[in-house]
C-alpha cells in the first residue's frame, strides 16, 4: 500500500448515535469513512468501497454482525474486522474471534482504544500485503525450497510437485499435522495450467457432518430451514481452478459416495435442486493418516481412494529434515520482527542446538509458534530458555545462558488483553494435551470430557499443533 493512501474505515451499526460518534472520531484521526445502518448495506459497502478496516455491530436487525463477518471472510479474507459489542455479548465476541475477527470493542467505547485498535488492524493489513508481495516474488524456480527449506528432502518434494503439476491428475498429499500439506497443494496449483483459476481449500475436519453436502455442493433457496438465498458450494467456487480437501479422512461415508459420483460425472447437484451444474475442478486431497490403510480397513471408501490417488506425495516430517529447522526458524524470526517492530538479532548457539535436538511433533506449524513466542519474549537474542522446549523427561532444557531478556517486561510491548490471551492460550493447550493423554488421543471422548463440541476441539488441536498421544506436545 502506498504511503499516500488514506485508509478507509467502514462502520456498520444500526444505532445512529453510535455510528455518528465513531465517524466523527475517525474523521478527526484523518481516516476516510463509510457508514452503513445494517448488515445488507454493509455488505454492499464492502463490495463497492473496498474499505481497509470494518467495524461491525454484532446485534443488528436482518443480517447481524456475525453473519456479515462470515460473508466478509469468505469474500475478502484479508479485510480486518473489529466487532462492536455490548457487555452482555462477550460470548458472541469470542465466536467472532474464532471466525477470524481481528479484535472487538466493548460499548461504551474509550476513544483512545478505538483509535489504537483501528491502527493496529491497519498494520496487520499492511503486513499481509507485504508478505503476499514476498510470496509473489517466490513463484519462480525454487518456490518450495525458499518456503520450506534447503534440504535434499525438500528438493525431491519440489521435483515431484513440478512433475505432477503439469498433468491433470488428482493428487493425494500425505503428511503429519503441521508439515505443510496446504503449501504443497498451493505449489501444485501455481505450477499448473490452472494457476489463473481459484484455489479453494476446505478443512474437512472443521465441517459438521450435517453441513458437508451443502458446503461442497451448495444449495437452493428453501432447501432447508434458514436457506433464504441460493448459495454455490466449494466445487462451483473452484470451477476452472483447484479444490483442496484437507483432512479428507474426516469426511462422512455418505458424503464420500456423493464425492465419488461428482468425480465420475463432473457435475454437482445443489441441495434442493434437480438440475445439475457442470464443474471443471482439479481435486487435491490431503490427510495426516495413511489413506490406503484406512481404505483397506474399511474406514475410507476404497473406490474413492483409487479415484483420488492418481499420484501420491508424502511430505517428510520436520524431524527428518534437520537441514530445514534453522533455516525456517530464521525466516519466522524475520517475519515476526517485522510484525512486532522488533530487532531480535538471531539465535544463540544453545538455542540452535536445542532446536536441532528436538523432535518437533507439531512440525513446521509448531516451529513457527515456538519461534514467534520466543521473539516476543526476547530483546536481543533468542536463547534456549526463550524457546521453552522440553527434554524427554519433561524438564525444561537449559544451557546456563543468562541473558537479561529471560523475563523481560511484556507490558512494554503488549496490552493487558494480549498478555491475558497469551497466558490463556498456554493454559488451554496444556489442558487439551492432558485430556487427550487420558483418552489415548480420542478427540471425541476428550471433547465430551471438556464439555465442548468436536469441531471446537479439532480447531484448537490444529491451532496449537498438538499431536494426540504425544505428551511432549504439552511443551511446544
Amino acid at each position: 500500500m502506498q504511503s499516500t493512501h488514506v485508509p478507509k474505515i467502514l462502520v456498520v451499526d444500526d444505532d445512529d448515535g453510535v455510528r455518528d460518534i465513531l465517524l466523527q472520531l475517525l474523521k478527526r484521526e484523518g481516516f476516510q469513512n463509510v457508514a452503513a445502518p445494517d448488515g445488507e448495506k454493509g455488505r454492499t459497502a464492502v463490495e463497492r468501497e473496498k474499505p481497509d478496516v470494518a467495524l461491525l455491530d454484532i446485534r443488528m436487525p436482518g443480517m447481524d454482525g456475525i453473519e456479515l463477518l462470515r460473508w466478509i471472510k469468505g469474500r475478502e479474507p484479508d479485510l480486518p474486522v473489529v466487532m462492536l459489542t455490548a457487555y452482555a455479548e462477550v460470548r458472541q465476541a469470542v465466536e467472532a474471534m474464532r471466525l477470524g475477527a481481528h479484535d472487538y470493542l466493548s460499548k461504551p467505547f474509550d476513544n483512545h482504544e478505538v483509535v489504537r485498535v483501528v491502527r493496529r488492524a491497519l498494520e496487520e493489513r499492511k503486513l499481509k500485503w507485504q508478505l503476499r508481495e514476498m510470496s509473489l516474488e517466490l513463484r519462480g524456480d525454487g518456490y518450495l525450497e525458499k518456503l520450506m527449506g534447503p534440504s535434499d528432502a525438500v528438493r525431491h518434494l519440489a521435483a515431484e510437485v513440478r512433475r505432477v503439476a503439469a498433468s491433470g491428475f488428482n493428487v493425494v498429499i500425505l503428511g503429519e499435522t503441521g508439515s505443510g500439506k496446504e503449501l504443497v497443494a498451493r505449489a501444485i496449483h501455481r505450477e499448473s495450467h490452472r494457476k489463473d483459476g481459484t484455489f479453494v481449500p476446505v478443512d474437512c475436519g472443521a465441517i459438521p457432518e450435517t453441513l458437508f453436502e451443502s458446503e461442497l455442493f451448495g444449495y437452493e433457496k428453501g432447501a432447508f430451514t434458514g436457506a433464504d438465498r441460493p448459495r454455490a458450494g466449494k466445487f462451483e467456487a473452484a470451477c476452472g481452478g483447484t479444490l483442496l480437501l484437507d483432512e479428507i479422512a474426516n469426511m462422512p461415508s455418505a458424503c464420500q459416495a456423493k464425492l465419488l459420483r461428482v468425480l465420475q460425472e463432473k457435475q454437482v447437484y445443489r441441495l434442493g435442486s434437480t438440475r445439475s451444474t457442470p464443474v471443471d475442478v482439479r481435486l487435491l486431497a490431503a490427510a495426516n493418516e495413511d489413506l490406503h490403510r484406512l481404505a483397506r480397513e474399511g474406514d475410507f471408501r476404497e473406490d474413492l481412494f483409487y479415484r483420488l490417488n492418481e499420484f501420491c506425495i508424502r511430505i517428510p516430517p520436520l524431524r527428518q529434515r534437520k537441514d530445514d529447522v534453522v533455516y525456517l526458524a530464521k525466516r519466522f524470526l524475520d517475519i515476526t520482527n517485522q510484525e512486532l517492530k522488533k530487532d531480535v538479532r538471531g539465535f544463540s548457539q544453545g538455542a540452535v542446538e536445542a532446536m536441532l535436538d528436538y523432535s518437533w511433533p507439531g512440525n513446521v506449524r509448531q516451529l513457527r509458534s515456538v519461534t514467534r513466542r520466543a521473539v516476543l519474549m526476547a530483546r536481543d537474542l533468542v536463547t534456549r530458555r526463550h524457546l521453552g522446549l522440553r527434554d524427554e523427561d519433561g524438564s525444561l532444557s537449559e544451557d546456563g545462558e543468562t541473558e537479561t531478556e529471560d523475563l523481560g517486561e511484556p507490558w512494554k510491548d503488549m496490552s493487558l488483553r494480549e498478555m491475558v490471551d497469551r497466558k490463556v492460550g498456554e493454559l488451554e493447550c496444556r489442558v487439551i494435551v492432558g485430556v487427550l493423554g487420558k483418552t489415548g488421543g480420542n478427540k471425541a471422548e476428550a471433547a465430551r470430557l471438556l464439555g465442548v463440541d468436536y469441531k471446537t476441539l479439532h480447531t484448537k488441536v490444529k491451532k496449537y499443533g498438538i499431536r494426540p498421544g504425544e505428551r511432549k506436545s504439552l511443551h511446544d
